[in-house]
């Protein structure tokens, strides 16, 4: 099978290109060689490429400027994702993307599953639904993979951030109150590879939204007090122990978008479709810390 993977240089684009290779013959590109923001571009490269399957890794995910960006937001996260799933129809290829939990609007303490009404709290969350909602209408083949907290050992990560501040500073302040799974670029990348494999064997999950977390729960607090303690077990120094992140709610830190609460997904129909069983988010974690703590905290 021939693949496309665009968004290539993001934390799940580039897990992709470390997996897909074995399941198929991979094209990967960036923003230089697909442009989301430039219309018509997309399904000029799936009419050039003729892959047979897509996946789509790139997205507007800087959550707080999307609030002063919201019609740049909506062509990365909406209208770019709506034209590649009508190019994917026509070319007869599937499409699988990425999307969040942040559709939901974090009421509640159980897990979402995939048929509750969205609500998005922010900017990033509407264009990510309204992404989900095109690819849907599209009529092409898809695969749409919720996922929430993604980590992985470069770009923009919480873990490298907690243990950073807790080997330069006396005490945190991480917020306790929302809740979800933190859940790896490598375990999406995964999963992804997983179901290419059945697409391929001719044994593809329906089309259509599925929850892909890690398993169990933790709030923001529980996560960095479980990376500090497992690198300290390692023998990383640090100067703030697990006891010292200090519990604070979500308004101690006031953002310009909101962030849900509960941002728990129930993974049983992903789990169900292509026969897995997911990590607990701690064995996820450690994934993430055995690359990290390969270089010296402090």
């Amino acid at each position: 099978m021939k693949l496309l993977v665009l968004g290539r240089d993001g934390q799940v684009g580039t897990a992709l290109q470390k997996l897909l290779p074995a399941v198929g013959d991979v094209v990967a590109l960036g923003r230089e060689g697909a442009d989301f923001e430039v219309p018509g571009r997309l399904a000029e490269i799936v009419k050039r490429e003729r892959p047979d399957v897509i996946i789509n890794a790139a997205a507007y995910t800087a959550v707080d400027k999307a609030e002063r960006e919201p019609e740049r937001a909506a062509r990365i996260n909406a209208g770019a994702p709506g034209e590649l799933a009508e190019a994917a129809a026509k070319a007869g290829a599937w499409l699988i993307h990425y999307s969040t939990d942040y559709v939901f609007d974090g009421s509640g303490d159980r897990p979402w599953v995939e048929t509750d009404a969205t609500a998005p709290l922010s900017v990033y969350g509407r264009t990510k639904r309204d992404g989900e909602v095109l690819i849907g209408k599209s009529g092409a083949k898809h695969l749409i993979f919720r996922t929430s907290w993604v980590h992985a050992p470069g770009g923009n990560n919480f873990i490298a951030k907690m243990l950073k501040l807790a080997a330069e500073r006396d005490e945190l302040k991480v917020i306790d109150d929302q809740v979800g799974a933190p859940t790896s670029a490598l375990l999406i990348a995964e999963v992804t590879a997983k179901a290419i494999e059945l697409i391929g064997e001719g044994r593809a999950p329906a089309s259509g939204i599925y929850h892909l977390a890690a398993a169990g729960e933790t709030t923001w607090n529980g996560y960095a007090r479980f990376a500090i303690a497992d690198a300290m077990a390692r023998g990383a120094r640090m100067k703030v122990t697990p006891e010292r992140v200090l519990k604070v709610p979500t308004t101690a830190f006031p953002t310009p978008a909101q962030r849900p609460l509960n941002s728990r997904l129930s993974t049983g129909k992903l789990r169900e479709a292509l026969s897995i069983v997911l990590p607990d988010w701690q064995d996820d974690v450690r994934l993430t810390l055995d690359a990290l703590i390969a270089e010296p905290t402090s």
